[in-house]
């Protein structure tokens, strides 16, 4: 059936819509703006009919759809399924193959497991060093800390870094690792302002152990592998275990 122009209404209108074109029409069918019950003006017969009484016309503009066709069900066996050939799996034996603890999985440990625990032992060390740096630096000047003598605590510039180590230990410990920025920018400004002190007063032994120091408390926040932590967190306690020592000696 060819239709140029096509007229319009419902049952209840008495005014005719159009002419709409073929597509015009399908796409008001697509909207729901007309439905199989809508007449068309039929210039054949010169009589309203409805789409639905007209097969040509209805195909066009309902075409049919391809209907969905829904594959059977596929059998799934279950983890913990019981049968006659394998025993159910237990959780504490799959967190044992994840971890590499059992025959099948020996050697193909998670890698993030071992990463974790690196990034741990990294920050354990990491408060430790600052406690360490804390306690040369605000020992010297514990009597003036204690008797709130301000006057006296200007003499000891470095009682202000030993609060801010104290901070970030405290951060550390709660599991904060969000603040490993400020730990690096600890390990470079900290290396620079007690750096300048032992520099142009002539100690080039701490200023190496500083140095030490505070590139393993660097390095402590960026290797997630065993040796290298090891490596930095030694480093680390050593030298600023040293820095401290020359302060409160």
């Amino acid at each position: 059936m060819a239709l140029e122009e096509i007229y319009i209404r419902s049952e209840t209108e008495t005014e005719a819509r159009g002419p709409f074109n073929l597509e015009q029409l399908i796409s008001l069918a697509d909207t729901g703006q007309v439905t199989a019950e809508t007449l068309f003006y039929d210039a054949t017969s010169e009589q309203w009919a409805a789409i639905g009484s007209n097969p040509d016309l209805m195909a066009q503009v309902f075409p049919q759809r391809k209907k969905l066709k829904i594959k059977s069900k596929v059998k799934l066996d279950l983890l913990n399924q019981e049968n006659d050939s394998a025993a159910p799996i237990t959780v504490d034996e799959m967190l044992a193959a994840a971890e590499g603890r059992t025959a099948e999985t020996s050697g193909k440990q998670d890698p993030s497991i071992a990463m974790a625990r690196a990034a741990g032992i990294g920050r354990w060390a990491i408060i430790v060093i600052l406690l360490l740096a804390a306690a040369g630096e605000a020992l010297p000047a514990v009597d003036a800390i204690m008797a709130v003598d301000y006057p006296k605590l200007l003499g000891y510039p470095l009682v202000i870094l030993a609060a801010f180590d104290l901070f970030l230990a405290t951060m550390l410990g709660l599991g904060v690792v969000s603040f490993y920025p400020f730990i690096r920018f600890r390990a470079a400004a900290g290396f620079g302002f007690v750096g300048f002190f032992f520099w142009t007063n002539g100690h080039p032994m701490p200023l190496l152990a500083l140095a030490a120091g505070s590139l393993g408390m660097y390095l402590c926040t960026i290797f997630v592998s065993y040796l290298p932590v090891f490596v930095s967190a030694a480093l680390g306690l050593c030298g600023i275990g040293a820095v401290s020592w020359y302060l409160m000696s």
